[in-house]
């Protein structure tokens, strides 16, 4: 790493004293900070302009209070949040998550990481992450479809198709975005892309629930094929088995990879012959049609199942030989000791579909290895462009082919690995994804954010 000059030192701390409760927001700022560090001396506009100082307060905070009848006709209330970070190169984008865990730290970390995903895609969209701390698990449509309701009752003031528009993300899917949708445009009465996500019935785009799967799949491809691999024959494991799991199962196993493993809360399965197929169709059954657990597939196919260990306990336990790591599931999903596992496995690519997988340490041990490591603001930013291209069809009330927006993500995909490659490579650390993508992303929003002046 290098030698932090006090400006950086001093946005790090100032970060610590100011919100000492929020350790996940501490870590994306900090991952993201450090290697920006060679822009320091090459800019000293940023510096006089206090841009590192104001890239990381977001623009505004929004919270309330979200009530809503159980189907016991017992009232329940919820916090509802919205961090709208930046807002310098477009409106600002970003999904909604709806899980126990949701607070304002980790809307935080997820808006900053944002801002600079968005920017890589190269599409004019700022940086934003909501939700709620209501769980849909277990919960009857009716009871979700109460909740959306009662969310989109308060969200719907801050939101519009210029200025605010969000997307899904953990326990936030079609179901979800087509109840919220239909709420807001009863409220508006307007027809609108002010949501993402949107079923194909009601303005939503092809490829869209497919597109972070896919876009992590074909970012890791890009770097395997730096040296001169591809995933023909490669054992591929994966974690988590929600939308992007599943759709990187599905490209691993189309670019002839062998996807070999999925999870939920509860375990991991390993099935040694692929999850493909007729099997690939029921894991996707599973999960999104009867809202099962893991451990069915396990007992319908024989596959192996470890009740409680994550992908990456797995892996590091039982001596799981994978060559392409594809981290799915959660943010620190992955430590130093579970990436130790990792090299002894003989695993040598790491491409997060989930946003901040790996901790500081995790990444440590992937650079210190020399893997190719994609991090999720650049391997995982299919999603979001994918999001954008389906606002542009809103505003354009045009419907493009699947093949069409497919290959404009995988367009996508491959000038966000460019972009990564040719940031590091000007700013001395050849080679280095992670520094390529912050500073790649960082100087388009910083050049917006000096152009408008101090605002």
């Amino acid at each position: 790493m290098f030698k932090l000059t006090s400006v950086i030192s001093d946005v790090i701390e100032k970060i610590k004293q100011k919100d000492p409760a929020q350790p996940e927001f501490h870590q994306a700022a900090e991952e993201v900070l450090v290697t920006l560090e060679p822009t320091v001396a090459k800019h000293p506009e940023f510096v006089k302009a206090k841009i590192y100082e104001r890239i990381v307060e977001p623009d505004r905070l929004i919270h309330f209070r979200v009530p809503w009848v159980d189907d016991n006709g017992e009232v329940q209330v919820n916090r509802g949040f919205r961090v709208e970070f930046n807002n310098a190169i477009g409106p600002y984008k970003g999904g909604l998550r709806f899980h126990p865990s949701v607070n304002m730290g980790i809307l935080k970390f997820l808006g900053f990481e944002q801002i600079f995903k968005n920017a890589l895609t190269t599409l004019p969209m700022g940086g934003g992450k909501g939700g709620s701390d209501f769980d849909p698990k277990g919960k009857s449509d009716e009871e979700v479809m109460r909740f959306c309701q009662a969310f989109m009752r308060e969200l719907f003031r801050f939101i519009g198709p210029d200025r605010d528009v969000p997307a899904g993300d953990i326990g936030v899917g079609g179901r979800e975005i087509g109840f919220m949708y239909g709420y807001y445009k009863k409220i508006v009465n307007e027809h609108t892309g002010v949501l993402t996500g949107k079923g194909m019935e009601f303005g939503g785009s092809l490829i869209r629930p497919e597109a972070t799967g896919y876009g992590t799949v074909y970012f890791a491809a890009e770097m395997l094929a730096t040296r001169n691999l591809d995933f023909k024959g490669k054992r591929v494991a994966i974690s988590g088995s929600g939308n992007v799991c599943q759709y990187a199962i599905e490209k691993v196993n189309h670019l002839g990879g062998l996807a070999i493993t999925a999870s939920d809360s509860n375990g991991t399965i390993v099935d040694e012959k692929g999850i493909s197929g007729d099997k690939w169709s029921y894991l996707m059954d599973l999960k999104n049609v009867r809202r099962g657990r893991i451990k069915e597939y396990a007992d319908k196919y024989g596959a192996k199942y470890y009740e409680g260990k994550s992908v990456w306990d797995v892996v590091k336990e039982e001596g799981l030989k994978i060559d392409v790591a594809l981290p799915c599931a959660t943010q620190n999903e992955l430590n130093s000791s579970l990436a130790e596992g990792l090299v002894k496995a003989g695993c040598y690519c790491v491409s997060e579909g989930a946003n901040m997988p790996s901790n500081l340490e995790a990444i440590k041990i992937y650079q210190d290895n020399n893997f190719l490591y994609g991090p999720a603001k650049a391997a995982n930013a299919g999603g979001v462009a994918v999001s954008g291209l389906e606002m542009s069809q809103n505003s354009m009330r045009l419907l493009w082919s699947r093949e069409e927006v497919d290959a404009k993500l995988l367009g996508i995909m491959k000038s966000i690995h460019k972009s990564c490659l040719d940031a590091a490579d000007v700013y001395g650390k050849k080679g280095d994804y992670l520094m390529g993508a912050n500073i790649a992303g960082f100087l388009k929003v910083a050049n917006a954010m000096l152009a408008y002046g101090i605002v």
